[in-house]
């Protein structure tokens, strides 16, 4: 990963949930270490302390702001002492998520429910007060993480991926929403990325990233006008192809590929 670019980043205050570890607190590394100022949450206040203690010597400033976005109320709070402070961040990036992967044979309302309060819920509480303050500016710049796993049903993801899918279409619907009114609005669905989250997965990951890499992926694509920022282009390459192929297709290449099913029907053929 590179320390510098070759051109400065183009703003200058910016919010990161879900900054304390993952991607986040890759973002959050890259964007203090160009000189900006960033506001880092995160419900784990030690790991926001404790990146604040690494990055002290760098030229930009990091400024814990630990919060759980389930909670509006702290958003809230959060946002209008910014209001109040005229220090607004002009970049959001709504990156604080989790995963619980589980097969249909476990499956689970509840945890769908808890995964959902935080992944898809937990953003709109952030989304609601950012787009208000910047539309009252006409100005501002928001960026939501979702993951190429909303773009087709994958095994084990069906709370994950559900909740993908619809920040995907959110934002598509946003996007439109907001055409010429001055605010930047882009969607961020990465690959597989090295992190505490997919260290739950139980299957082999495919063009597997480091956090770092994905940081500069993204901080790439945040420079640039395009809706969505997805990587690594080959990987998704092949995943936006699947989303075109007919059912009967598209469950087979996944079948053959992860082995979904192979676990439950062999179990069936013991029992027999």
């Amino acid at each position: 990963m590179s320390d510098s670019y070759d051109n400065p980043l183009p703003w200058k205050r910016v919010w990161v949930t879900g900054g304390g570890r993952g991607i986040g607190a890759a973002l959050v590394r890259l964007f203090v270490k160009q000189g900006l100022t960033v506001y880092a949450s995160a419900r784990d206040e030690v790991a926001l302390q404790a990146l604040q203690l690494e990055l002290e010597e760098q030229p930009g400033t990091l400024i814990p702001a630990p919060l759980d976005i389930r909670e509006p109320d702290q958003i809230r709070s959060l946002v209008a002492a910014w209001q109040q402070r005229g220090d607004f961040p002009d970049l959001v990036i709504l990156n604080a998520g989790t995963h619980d992967p589980f097969p249909a044979r476990e499956f689970s309302a509840q945890r769908c429910q808890q995964l959902l309060e935080v992944n898809l819920y937990g953003t709109l509480n952030c989304i609601e007060p950012i787009l208000a303050e910047y539309q009252r500016n006409n100005s501002g710049h928001l960026a939501v993480m979702a993951s190429v796993a909303g773009y087709r049903g994958l095994p084990t993801a069906a709370a994950y991926g559900a909740g993908k899918a619809a920040l995907i279409n959110l934002c598509e619907a946003l996007y439109l929403d907001l055409s010429g009114s001055g605010i930047k609005l882009q969607v961020i669905n990465p690959g597989f990325v090295r992190t505490p989250l997919t260290d739950k997965n139980s299957f082999q990951m495919p063009a597997l990233m480091e956090p770092e890499d994905a940081a500069e992926a993204i901080v790439g694509g945040l420079k640039t006008d395009r809706f969505e920022i997805s990587f690594p282009s080959r990987f998704v390459f092949w995943l936006k192809l699947l989303r075109i192929l007919p059912y009967s297709w598209y469950f087979k290449m996944v079948r053959r590929a992860t082995g979904a099913g192979q676990t439950q029907s062999d179990s069936v053929g013991r029992k027999a």
